[in-house]
């Protein structure tokens, strides 16, 4: 798949995707995952991106004019053009695994106090928030959507069950985890997973997963 992230600040991107999964998947031409600067779209001698908003108030507004040339640019038919916001429905797991089916995302990174309304009517197909806060900007966002997403790409990861066991995968937090040593300052790993019993196991890490997210994430279990 290929993904484009649109931001006034690109080199906040670089250096994240240059690393570990990230990196790896784009070596293994898995994901095509490029950056650009609104800016280059942008005209006049300033290359102005932003300007003060209508009606008063404080902060820049983006503009609309360089975010439409640079989405016209590289968008094609089967783009979904997605706008990192604080005010977007909240981005979920299984929103990371429908955007993993698709050909082409476009990750619109907003900044300063927000975004001119006519970018959202009519270029963005959806809004997303990765919390309920405010960052600095778009860009560290859309840096999260997109390892959510590329993660779940077929061969990114080496070993396609880590995926799926992951939390919220199937509703649930993950189940604890434990490596060598046996034993630790007096803490031992729990004998079930020493066992080899491969149904104990499953189900002591069922019980561990629904106690973890009961008292972590209890509104996950609503409706359990």
């Amino acid at each position: 798949m290929q993904i484009d992230i649109l931001t006034l600040f690109p080199k906040i991107c670089e250096g994240a995707l240059a690393e570990s999964i990230m990196k790896r998947a784009r070596e293994k031409r898995l994901a095509e995952v490029r950056v650009h600067n609104i800016r280059d779209w942008a005209t006049g001698k300033h290359l102005v991106a932003d300007d003060t908003p209508y009606g008063g108030g404080q902060g820049m507004v983006m503009k609309c004019e360089p975010i439409f040339a640079a989405v016209e640019a590289l968008r094609t038919p089967e783009s979904k053009v997605i706008l990192m916001t604080p005010a977007g429905r909240r981005f979920q797991q299984c929103d990371a695994a429908r955007f993993a089916l698709d050909s082409h995302l476009i990750l619109l990174c907003g900044h300063y106090e927000g975004i001119d309304q006519r970018v959202i009517d009519h270029l963005v197909d959806e809004e997303l928030s990765i919390g309920d806060y405010v960052l600095t900007n778009g860009a560290i966002a859309a840096l999260v959507v997109t390892d959510a997403v590329v993660r779940l790409i077929p061969g990114v990861l080496g070993d396609e069950q880590s995926a799926a066991d992951d939390s919220f995968s199937d509703g649930l937090l993950e189940y604890p985890h434990y490596t060598r040593p046996v034993e630790f300052r007096g803490w031992r790993v729990p004998d079930v997973l020493l066992s080899g019993h491969h149904g104990e196991i499953a189900k002591w890490r069922r019980q561990k997963a629904l106690k973890k997210t009961e008292k972590n994430r209890p509104d996950l279990l609503d409706g359990k």
